[in-house]
């Protein structure tokens, strides 16, 4: 199971926030590149990049922080956030992201994914960001009446990536990821899930991996604050690896 340090961009700047709530947002770094690099320094796979303000706004508003952590890292950095147009997936794939994550526009323009994913197999990601068992859309704001399983279930033959899957409630909360409905979606679907919110410690990590059908999971605010060690969770997740994507 691969371990995702995450880069939340708001201002320009690396964030957390609580619950999704911009108004409740932490800066851990004014400098995003020099965080990307960090990571990469303790031995990350993957980063996870997610532009809040573009989520809110509907299109890229961190574009330049964005630049300077593709600049700083060789790892793939796979990014989310504001992007909702052919046009804007080309822009970030042909910038050197890895994988783009359509979150919003997965729910109102389920097209928009498939021709993304016919386009660019194997590099386009689906973000499910729910509360309550229902999909959020537009930086959280709005919440759909589409559950993950069934937001999954439309994409079963499209060729996604992976499926990022947020409990909004628990984001950002420190109180443990939400094992069993992350367990469940991935259960229910063949697309590589990726467990995101409320991971907090290595016991939150190696629970996912122990459900043995979780394929990534993604941290941040617990990495920011030392409650995971990097080096020494990407060493426990590698030992009798079963699986990544």
């Amino acid at each position: 199971m691969i371990l995702y340090p995450a880069i939340d961009l708001k201002d320009g700047a690396c964030v957390r926030l609580r619950r999704g709530d911009m108004d409740q947002a932490t800066v851990f770094n004014d400098s995003p590149g020099d965080q990307a690099g960090a990571f990469a320094a303790d031995g990350c796979d993957w980063i996870h990049v997610v532009d809040l303000n573009g989520a809110f706004a509907g299109q890229a508003a961190n574009a330049a922080a964005v630049d300077k952590i593709l600049d700083a890292v060789d790892v793939p950095v796979q990014l989310g956030g504001g992007i909702r147009s052919m046009e804007s997936v080309r822009h970030w794939l042909d910038r050197g992201v890895a994988r783009v994550i359509l979150g919003t526009a997965a729910v109102k323009d389920p097209d928009l994914v498939r021709e993304a994913c016919r386009e660019w197999p194997d590099r386009v990601a689906v973000g499910m960001d729910a509360r309550d068992g229902l999909v959020a859309v537009e930086g959280w704001a709005e919440q759909s009446e589409i559950t993950a399983v069934s937001m999954a279930e439309q994409f079963a033959d499209a060729g996604v990536a992976a499926i990022i899957y947020t409990d909004i409630d628990r984001d950002g909360m420190m109180g443990g990821a939400n094992v069993m409905a992350t367990a469940a979606l991935a259960r229910a679907t063949d697309i590589p899930v990726i467990a995101s919110g409320g991971v907090s410690s290595l016991d939150d990590l190696l629970e996912l991996k122990a459900q043995g059908v979780i394929a990534g999971a993604i941290s941040g605010r617990a990495l920011y604050d030392g409650r995971i060690d990097l080096k020494q969770a990407i060493k426990a997740l590698k030992a009798g690896a079963n699986g990544a994507c």
